[in-house]
């Protein structure tokens, strides 16, 4: 399906988590003012990938579907937010008709920028290591060297499944203080980690989270886009 040429062309955002539905929401009306955005919510592609212990194989064809499906729904472009899906993102872009994005490039790549030694933060064993290969990708892309600390915060996932956020928020906000001191710049590997700091008075360091900047990233990219299908034009 193609958009008209008066009508507002379509985000499709996929999501993983319904609670950060309405801060993408926000976000994309802030930041892609000229983009309606729609949702898609599928719970078991993380799940099943918590479960299992690993992106498998099934869950990466399912979310290719999915992607598909949004594109005949009439995306422009699509963006999928959950972190440890981000190597079946990469596997479905050769092939998506429409620009598709990871929420996570944009915060890999500002962690990179601020700093050499980079802390990853996650609640997901199962997002720990495509954030960490996804800043070392980059950072071999953009010539830099750098080194990654990691630290996974046991059980506080479980805590924010089951309801309990602000015990998810203290676990996160304890893994931290345990990274602050040995690093530039600390990413919080989940977007739904960024509410842990609402009460944090003052950091040391940078932390970064993936919502704001991943959507900042997509924007950027889709202008130069339009920028460069437009002179194509002329």
């Amino acid at each position: 399906m193609t958009t008209g040429p008066h009508e507002s062309p379509a985000l499709a955002m996929i999501h993983t988590v319904p609670g950060i539905i309405p801060a993408f929401n926000d976000l994309v009306g802030r930041h892609l003012p000229g983009w309606r955005p729609f949702n898609m919510l599928d719970e078991s592609l993380l799940g099943n990938t918590i479960r299992e212990g690993t992106l498998s194989r099934q869950t990466m064809r399912r979310l290719a579907t999915h992607i598909w499906s949004a594109v005949d729904a009439g995306a422009s472009a699509v963006l999928v937010t959950c972190s440890s899906l981000g190597p079946a993102v990469d596997a479905a872009m050769p092939l998506c008709p429409v620009p598709l994005f990871r929420i996570d490039d944009g915060m890999a790549i500002e962690a990179i920028n601020r700093g050499n030694r980079i802390g990853v933060l996650a609640t997901l064993a199962t997002t720990m290591e495509p954030t960490t290969r996804l800043i070392e990708d980059h950072a071999q892309r953009m010539d830099r060297s750098v080194s990654v600390t990691s630290r996974l915060c046991e059980g506080a996932f479980d805590k924010l499944r089951n309801g309990d956020r602000a015990a998810h928020d203290a676990m996160v906000r304890e893994g931290l203080a345990s990274l602050v001191d040995s690093v530039d710049v600390v990413v919080l590997a989940q977007a739904s980690m960024a509410n842990a700091l609402n009460k944090i008075a003052e950091i040391s360091v940078p932390v970064l989270t993936s919502p704001e900047l991943g959507v900042l990233h997509m924007s950027s990219a889709l202008n130069v886009r339009a920028r460069v299908q437009e002179n194509a034009q002329r």
